[in-house]
Order: structure tokens, then sequence, then C-alpha cells
């Protein structure tokens, strides 16, 4: 649902934390499987930071200010039609804010896929016929197809998790994603991003790890409709805004659906 701020409370204030280094984008075996699914050069993560706490119940402020804040609005990347990165630079009038799950700190919600059909004991994928797409498999059939055997082996409540979410985009890629034909680059890639977005805690009483991180998939919009994160609603077009409430740092992932680089450069190879 779009939203627009409503009276006259204070706003929040960012600054981008340009010294943040998110690991997987430094990663020379995580650029190759970007280059290979088609994301390379199209995915990204940024830091900021903000001035008040954090309330969950007021996502939708928190968005609009971040969208509207000048530090963000100069340094936010995105891609423009070419393919180039550019900064946000938009007067963003509304934007839409769905709240994440985010509850995982394990990464046993895949040891479903084992047991079904879908996986090999090695962890390759099983391969299967479809109409349309002569190199289908049982991951994407159990993604993708609401009506396939194994779609409920993942429960929809976990489906919503921001952990499954990364999992699928992987799996899905970009524009000329070539896919996987064993499940532990997607697994391994996940994990990795997860924990260089997600922060955590123990809890005293019950002895648990818990995640402190909210996640919020948003999108904006100025006076000529969807701006951010792209003109074209796509599914694979994604934002996620990641909020730390205790470090009030909020990290943003980044995915422009399209062609990827077909390279990994220099910088990304050391």
């Amino acid at each position: 649902m779009a939203s627009e701020r409503q009276g006259h409370e204070t706003k929040y204030s960012f600054n981008v934390l340009s010294n943040k280094r998110f690991s997987f984008l430094h990663d020379r075996h995580t650029s190759e499987l970007f280059m290979k699914w088609s994301m390379l050069g199209r995915i990204t993560a940024q830091a900021f930071n903000f001035d008040q706490y954090f309330h969950p119940y007021k996502k939708h402020d928190f968005a609009l200010d971040f969208f509207k804040d000048p530090c963000v609005k100069s340094n936010l990347k995105v891609l423009d039609a070419s393919g180039l990165w550019k900064a946000l630079d938009s007067e963003i009038t509304k934007v839409n804010v769905e709240a994440v799950p985010c509850t995982r700190t394990s990464m046993d919600l895949f040891d479903a896929l084992y047991s079904c059909g879908i996986l090999r004991p090695s962890g390759h994928i099983v391969k299967c016929f479809h109409d349309f797409y002569a190199d289908f498999d049982e991951l994407r059939n159990m993604l993708l197809i609401e009506d396939s055997d194994n779609y409920e082996i993942i429960c929809r409540e976990d489906r919503e998790e921001f952990l499954f979410r990364l999992f699928k985009h992987f799996c899905l890629g970009g524009e000329l994603c070539q896919y996987e034909d064993v499940v532990d680059p997607y697994i391994e890639t996940t994990k990795s991003v997860y924990k260089d977005l997600i922060s955590v805690q123990k809890d005293p009483e019950m002895k648990e790890i818990l995640v402190t991180s909210t996640v919020l998939k948003v999108s904006a919009y100025d006076d000529s409709g969807l701006c951010y994160p792209s003109c074209k609603d796509e599914e694979q077009t994604f934002a996620y805004l990641i909020v730390d409430p205790f470090k009030r740092h909020v990290y943003v992932l980044y995915h422009c659906f399209g062609v990827g680089l077909f390279s990994v450069p220099e910088k990304e190879a050391k």
C-alpha cells in the first residue's frame, strides 16, 4: 500500500556509511556466481545510518523519509535503462512498504528439499519436463508453480521469510541466468548474503540467538509513477531495507533484472 507522511512529526535524517564493506560484494567466488546467474553488475548493497530510534509501526514514515532525504537522493544507487549506475535523485512522493518476516538463524529451512524428490542425496537438482522451458528442474518447479507436487514442501509462512526470498532470488537470477546443477551454490550464497545483512543477539533468558533486524521490501514513486527500484515492475527487480534499530543502521539490498556482466572486474577479483 502506498503511503505519504501525515502530520508534522520529526523526520528521520540519514547519512551514507561509505566505509561499510559487504563481504559478499568483494568475494571472487560469489562474484563469479553472480556473473553466471546474470546478476553481476546489477546487484549491490549500501549502508546508511539514521538519527532516531526505529519503531516498526512507523515503517512507512521511515521509508518515505529515507527516500526524501538529500543524502539518500544523492547517494542511493539505481540502474538506468542503459544499465549504468546513477544516483536516485528523484522527488519521491509516496512509497510502498512491505514488512518481511525475518526470524531464521540457521539454514535448516532448506532441509526439506532433500526429502521430496527435488534434490538427490548428492545435492544435484532433479530435472523435469516443462511445456515452455527445456532446461527446467524440480527446484524452480517448487519455487514458481503453485500447483506443483512439491510447492507446499516449504510452507507459506516460511516462503515469506527473508532467508527464503533471498534463496529464490538467487535461484531465478537475471535475464541470461545459467542455472546450477547442484543446490549448494544457491544455499551458500544465500547464507553469505544473509549473514552480511542481518544483525542478531543472544537472548540472556532463553539463551537463543534472535534476529534483531527489521526487513522492509520497498518501492518508491515520483510524479511520473514508479521509479525505484526501477520504472518497470519485475519480480526479480527488488530493493530491501534492512534496519538495525540498535546501531541505527539501514542496509539497502538492490537488484535490477537484466543482463549482467560477463566478467568479474579486477577490483572484485582480488
